[in-house]
């Protein structure tokens, strides 16, 4: 099964950007459709981007057009672009996988899950 890395997590300040990177091992992440999801006390955990085996991205609607996500087979990783970051990014952000034949937004769909890095925006 693969195991799931993340970092690029970091404090920011308003209006800035990060960049957010996954590294896959034990098994090609070309197998798996993959997603960002975040956490936070108050909405608890919430996918923010995903991507299918071919490419194909979505994501919710808060981010939408400051969040990009995207998957580099050839490197095992999965990277997610963020700018114009604003306080309520602030979250623990995961990476995930599963292994559904079709990119799913349903959370218990992702069965492989990394330890999160830490975004903080003030």
């Amino acid at each position: 099964d693969v195991q799931l890395v993340e970092s690029g997590g970091g404090s920011v300040q308003a209006g800035g950007s990060l960049r957010l990177s996954c590294t896959a091992s034990q098994d090609s992440i070309s197998n798996y459709q993959m997603a960002w999801f975040r956490r936070t006390p108050e909405n608890g955990r919430e996918g923010v981007a995903y991507i299918d085996t071919d490419g194909g991205t979505d994501y919710t609607y808060s981010v939408a057009g400051r969040f990009a996500i995207s998957r580099d087979n050839a490197k095992n990783t999965i990277d997610l672009q963020i700018n114009r970051l604003q306080p309520e990014d602030t979250a623990l952000y995961f990476c995930a996988a599963s292994r559904d034949l079709v990119r799913t937004g349903t959370r218990a769909d992702y069965l492989y899950w990394g330890r999160g890095t830490q975004v903080t925006v003030s």
